[in-house]
């Protein structure tokens, strides 16, 4: 007897005897095995139960030897569920029956009387088949909920203000395009979600997109980096290996930071935009490349023209289209939906029951300057919630005033310089010394209450 059975079969046949003895055979292999004389009742037991095999006589009682009511039972079958696993058995051992059953959907074919061996190979090897089919179908339905999400057009961008609408509106004008866009706003605004977004729509949505900070590439290696370089071009050059631009091909290549290039290497990225052609460094041979160029930098690139800082032909190269990101500070209508995602973001990370910000809170933030735009308030709101034991966020939760610029102590240091219980430390004593130890003056700057305050006088010992 066979441990660990697994599997649901259904057997249909007209005759009783057989039926009695493949269940008794079955069942010491198979842990479910139903068996039904009347065809009538397929719909009614599919219905009941998710079979892994059905087996089911070719010949009913209306006709004994063309196998016509098992091909309309068969049809009937995989009307109802098109993945099922049907065998036909039948008493003629016709070629051509089985050929035209297994035309018809069928698995597979057996002939009665069968040996039981034979049989239980048949069934075994058809279960596995059911259950790489049901593995096959889990997966495409994992598959379309991940390109349902990805092909949403602005999944992973938060905004309902008109500015932002706005620029909603134009990726829907030029994604389609293989037009260079440059997307102009200050750090932390999303302009890399804003590339991807213009990908996303576009006919190159199922290739590349390629990301690349130029501010982070030395000189020395930019054009490896970008353009490839041959085995042993220079010392650490292992091996061959592709640009950037090449991995782009095809698809969309992202220039992050572009307003950071040099001179010379503004040169030497033009005359490859120009061309669509890149040399790899040690090689002669120029590759065509095939590109979608988006470009991104939070510096004023037409005030660099003019300083000759920076190329007017490659600004007109790049700046087919222009997409201007505003600061947090000018769509203030975001936050709360901003600061809502990131509170279940983070809520859900580090596994906090914390349901909501306070409206006080909220109105403190919309008096916040934000100067590091969205990406200060997505960790402002990671740290609240890191920090909080409450279920509801308050205004004393975030350092609100801390992050009002770049403040420096007595010795000319900045604040970015210390820990956030340095930097805390170091703000408490200064509100005090400027409101001359008075609680409640100092609590109201630091939009704390005395309470919290107090705690944190204890905590710093001052």
């Amino acid at each position: 007897m066979s441990e660990n059975k697994h599997g649901k079969i259904l057997i249909v046949d007209d005759n009783e005897d057989l039926l009695k003895a493949a269940k008794m055979f079955l069942k010491r292999h198979i842990a479910q095995v139903d068996i039904e004389k009347n065809p009538e009742a397929i719909p009614a037991l599919m219905a009941n139960e998710d079979y892994d095999v059905i087996l089911l006589d070719m010949n009913f009682t209306k006709d004994v030897s063309s196998g016509s009511e098992g091909y309309y039972w068969l049809e009937k079958i995989l009307q109802i569920d098109p993945s099922a696993v049907v065998v036909l058995i039948t008493a003629y051992g016709d070629v051509q029956m089985a050929v035209k059953a297994i035309k018809a959907g069928a698995t597979d074919f057996v002939l009665k009387p069968w040996e039981n061996e034979k049989l239980l190979a048949t069934l075994f090897s058809s279960m596995r088949l059911r259950e790489t089919l049901d593995e096959v179908q889990t997966l495409k339905i994992k598959n379309q909920e991940i390109n349902q999400a990805i092909n949403e057009k602005y999944s992973d961008i938060i905004g309902q203000s008109t500015s932002m609408q706005r620029i909603f509106q134009t990726i829907d004008r030029v994604a389609h395009t293989d037009a260079n866009v440059l997307i102009l706003g200050e750090n932390g605004t999303g302009k890399e979600l804003i590339a991807r977004a213009i990908h996303r729509n576009s006919a190159r949505k199922n290739e590349s997109f390629v990301s690349v900070d130029l501010g982070s590439i030395t000189e020395t290696l930019f054009e490896s980096e970008l353009f490839g370089h041959k085995k042993g071009s220079f010392t650490d050059a292992k091996e061959d290996r592709p640009g950037r631009f090449e991995m782009a091909n095809g698809g969309t290549l992202f220039l992050d930071e572009i307003g950071n290039l040099s001179m010379p290497l503004q040169a030497k990225l033009l005359t490859v935009l120009q061309n669509r052609r890149v040399s790899r460094v040690g090689a002669n041979k120029e590759t065509p490349v095939d590109i979608r160029l988006v470009c991104a930098t939070n510096m004023p690139l037409y005030e660099m023209v003019k300083e000759n800082r920076f190329r007017q032909d490659l600004l007109y190269r790049i700046n087919t289209i222009e997409i201007e990101i505003p600061s947090l500070k000018d769509r203030m209508e975001d936050i709360p939906l901003l600061a809502t995602h990131f509170l279940k973001q983070y809520s859900s990370r580090y596994d906090k029951k914390i349901s909501k910000i306070s409206e006080a809170a909220l109105a403190r933030m919309h008096k916040h300057p934000w100067p590091g735009n969205i990406r200060e308030l997505q960790h402002s709101i990671e740290r609240a919630v890191i920090l909080s034991n409450a279920t509801v966020l308050q205004p004393e939760d975030f350092n609100f005033a801390l992050n009002t610029g770049k403040e420096t102590d007595s010795a000319g240091l900045s604040l970015d310089q210390f820990n956030l219980d340095e930097v805390e430390k170091l703000l408490i004593r200064k509100v005090l010394k400027k409101y001359n130890g008075n609680i409640t003056q100092a609590a109201s700057e630091l939009g704390l209450t005395r309470s919290s305050l107090y705690r944190r006088l204890e905590k710093h010992g001052l």
